[in-house]
C-alpha cells in the first residue's frame, strides 16, 4: 500500500513538475487519487487549493517565484485551452514597455468560463502562432505585437516592442507585417507606424 501511494505521488509529481507544481483534479485522478483522497490532501495542507479543481504541491510554494507561475495557473484553469497573448505575451517575451494590469488569454470561440482577473480574447490560433513554455503556451512575438496593435494598445508600446523584436532578431519585418495583416486594418496601421518610426 505504501509503495502504491509513493508511485501515485511520483506520477503526479512528474506531471506537476512540468507545470511549476500546479496540477488539476483531473490530472490527480489520472495519477490514481480519488476525489476523496484529493480532499484529504487539500485539508491536510499537502496540496494548496489554488482554484476550483486546481492544486499545487506545497513544496513548490517555497521556491523563488519566477514571475510566470500565474500563467501556468490560468492555463490549468482553462483546461489547457488558453494561450497567453496580447500585452501579457509582450511581457513574457520581455518586449517593449507593456505592463498589463490583467492577464490576457486567447481562448477558442466556444470557451465558456469567465473570471474577473483575466481578459479573454476569442480566436483560433495556428500552431505557428504559438510557442511552448514550462506549463503554458504563449503567442510568438510577431503575433503578440500584432494583437496589441489590433487591440489599440498605446503606440509607444507597439513602437518599443517592434524595435526590440527586430533588434534581438526574434521577428522580421515580413513576419510582423504578415501577422498584422491577418488581424486587420488597425493592426496593420499600428505595426506600419512602428516600422516607419525606425527609419
Amino acid at each position: 500500500m505504501l509503495t502504491e501511494c509513493k508511485d501515485r505521488r511520483a506520477v503526479l509529481w512528474r506531471t506537476a513538475a512540468g507545470q511549476r507544481g500546479f496540477f488539476t483534479a483531473a490530472q490527480a485522478l489520472e495519477a490514481g487519487y480519488s476525489y476523496q483522497a484529493q480532499r484529504y490532501h487539500a485539508q491536510r495542507g499537502n496540496w494548496l487549493v489554488i482554484d476550483r479543481a486546481v492544486y499545487r504541491f506545497r513544496e513548490f510554494s517555497d521556491l523563488p517565484d519566477e514571475g510566470d507561475e500565474q500563467l501556468v495557473r490560468w492555463t490549468l484553469w482553462s483546461k489547457g485551452q488558453a494561450v497567453v497573448s496580447h500585452a501579457t505575451a509582450l511581457a513574457v517575451h520581455d518586449l517593449g514597455t507593456a505592463n498589463p494590469s490583467r492577464i490576457h488569454l486567447t481562448v477558442p470561440r466556444g470557451f465558456r468560463r469567465t473570471s474577473d482577473v483575466v481578459t479573454l480574447h476569442r480566436a483560433e490560433l495556428a500552431d505557428t502562432d504559438i510557442e511552448d513554455r514550462a506549463g503554458y503556451r504563449v503567442t510568438v512575438p510577431s503575433r503578440a505585437i500584432a494583437e496589441c496593435a489590433a487591440d489599440d494598445e498605446d503606440q509607444d508600446v507597439i513602437d518599443s516592442a517592434v524595435a526590440e523584436a527586430l533588434d534581438r532578431g526574434i521577428a522580421t519585418r515580413r513576419r510582423l507585417l504578415h501577422a498584422a495583416q491577418s488581424l486587420g486594418a488597425r493592426a496593420e496601421l499600428g505595426v506600419e507606424r512602428a516600422l516607419r518610426a525606425l527609419l
